[in-house]
């Protein structure tokens, strides 16, 4: 088990969020579980509930990432919203989609809210990891007012951009950060 602490992008401020970091666990049963917590979650815009399934633009609001990067320069995203659904997109190089990535499970998504701390737990079948070489981790946090704050491991350029190479900052090793 490791916890990443994720990092602001420094042009979107994020207003009462203080904190954004992912603990990332294999568990016995062969899921991997991702652990987001945003801390001073107090005007965190939460998505409501609309079901369990697939949907696009889910980076629109609140929203948990996961990118794998498989060589060649080769990635996937997964995107993961409170409001339970959930996206996957593979990509052949930088920003360009190459046809539909398909998964054995659909992730679960699970989240608690307490005054000050947001977490959303997401459990995926682990075998998403074979072939990944390396991994990114990246939310976006929408509070009250329309407010979006960028986090990641790291950024690079005066915008933010979860598929830029330099983020992909966890080397894995038979699916385990290294």
């Amino acid at each position: 088990m490791q916890t990443f602490d994720l990092e602001a992008h420094p042009t979107f401020a994020p207003g009462q969020v203080t904190g954004v970091s992912v603990r990332w666990q294999m568990l016995p049963t062969g899921k991997l579980m991702l652990r987001y917590r945003v801390d001073g979650c107090g005007a965190l815009v939460v998505p409501p509930f609309k079901g369990h399934g697939q949907a696009d633009e889910l980076w629109k609001t609140t929203c948990f990432e996961l990118f794998l990067y498989d060589g060649d320069g080769r990635y996937r995203e997964f995107n993961f919203s409170p409001s339970g659904q959930w996206a996957l997109y593979g990509f052949s190089g930088y920003r360009n989609r190459a046809g539909e990535a398909v998964l054995r499970d659909m992730p679960e998504i699970k989240h608690e809210q307490g005054d000050s701390v947001f977490v959303q737990t997401v459990f995926i079948d682990s075998t998403i990891l074979l072939g990944a070489e390396r991994a990114a981790l990246a939310a976006v946090v929408e509070e009250a007012g329309g407010r979006p704050s960028y986090w990641a491991l790291a950024h690079n350029g005066l915008k933010p951009d979860f598929h830029d190479p330099f983020g992909f900052r966890i080397g894995l090793k038979d699916g385990a950060p290294q």
